[in-house]
């Protein structure tokens, strides 16, 4: 009896430590992971980092993809992403046209292989369920894959030329209807609608509400916000956000909202959807807006310009949006923020990346 008592009250105190401490660890005993890639032409890999429940990142090791990096910036959103249920990692691979897939593991990234990306230097890619489509930047086209236990199938009649030029990012729209596309030289958005097989249609095109729309996030209710990084007067950034439906068809809510700093090409969503934040590259710096329930925005205050470092690049959220990280090029570095309940800023330890990294993933 003392025995069994004993086990009661040592399950109990478990519980409690869970209770108390507001966190569930992952297979690894951490609250999740960061990852970028290092872009390198001599050979692309994943740089993964841990994070702790407060946020902080350790590094957790480097994992060559077999393939080759681009050399230099993308200039685009979303090279690296996890899959929605946590178990894969995807990866392009800009210098060698292809697409990298690992399992995620207790103990780091499993590479699984490498899939040709069906076009001329992948920038982007993007996940629904088991669908994977990628972005050819060179070849201004998008692809789409079927994924089974990490390998990647070409879907047949599924690559679509983009009707404008200078893609960014790629996207599916939450409801998994419909494709978007940011296209900086033409100042478009296009959109795809993708059928029941995962075929995306044919392109519609739409004129980006602000100049050099580059990335963008979705919120609730499949509402769009997309960075402007010429959408503000005197050179300076802005945000719009629309509406997506599923016919594919754009409607503006807010049109070109400043960012009050230079050079807004990175966005992510909270999961709330209660706020966007704008990675700034010409300011150094993070702006945030509130986000409406119709889908407007407001910047959070008069300057919303939270400092990051140099050079402020690919931005991420933890799956649970309590933590920020936001890659800075400029200082070779992940800066990492606590997401207060008012949009508001705190920053917490970062981590050191190596030079040229690119794309930003965090769960």
């Amino acid at each position: 009896m003392t025995q069994v008592l004993a086990r009661i009250l040592s399950v109990l105190a478990l519980i409690a430590v869970l209770l108390t401490s507001g966190t569930t660890a992952d297979a690894t005993g951490t609250a999740g992971a960061v990852y970028t890639l290092t872009n390198a032409a001599s050979g692309n890999a994943v740089v993964a980092f841990s994070r702790s429940a407060s946020g902080e990142l350790a590094p957790a090791g480097t994992f060559a993809t077999g393939g080759l990096g681009g050399g230099s910036g993308l200039g685009s959103q979303d090279a690296v992403i996890t899959s929605d249920d946590g178990q894969w990692l995807y990866a392009v691979d800009a210098g060698s046209n292809d697409i990298a897939t690992f399992r995620i593991r207790h103990d780091g990234l499993g590479l699984v292989g490498r899939t040709p990306s069906g076009g001329t230097r992948p920038i982007s890619l993007t996940t629904n369920g088991d669908l994977v489509y990628v972005l050819n930047a060179v070849s201004n086209t998008i692809t789409g894959f079927r994924a089974s236990g990490g390998s990647l199938a070409p879907l047949p009649g599924s690559t679509r030329v983009l009707l404008g030029q200078g893609p960014a990012q790629v996207e599916f729209a939450p409801s998994g209807n419909v494709l978007v596309v940011t296209d900086k030289t033409t100042s478009t958005l296009e959109t795809f609608v993708v059928d029941g097989d995962g075929v995306a249609g044919s392109a519609r095109s739409f004129t980006s509400s602000g100049a050099v729309p580059f990335g963008f996030a979705f919120g609730h209710r499949d509402q769009l916000v997309v960075s402007e990084a010429g959408g503000a007067p005197a050179g300076l950034s802005a945000a719009s956000s629309y509406r997506v439906a599923n016919d594919g068809s754009l409607v503006a809510i807010t049109r070109s909202a400043a960012t009050t700093q230079a050079a807004a090409c990175w966005v992510v969503v909270t999961n709330n959807g209660r706020y966007a934040f704008t990675g700034n590259a010409g300011g150094d710096s993070i702006s945030a807006f509130a986000i409406d329930q119709d889908g407007s925005l407001e910047l959070v205050s008069g300057q919303a310009a939270y400092a990051a470092a140099a050079h402020t690049t690919d931005l991420a959220t933890s799956r649970d949006s309590r933590f920020l990280y936001a890659l800075d090029n400029g200082t070779h570095m992940i800066s990492g923020f606590r997401i207060g309940s008012d949009g508001s800023l705190t920053r917490v330890p970062g981590a050191i990346v190596p030079a040229a990294s690119v794309g930003l993933a965090s769960r």
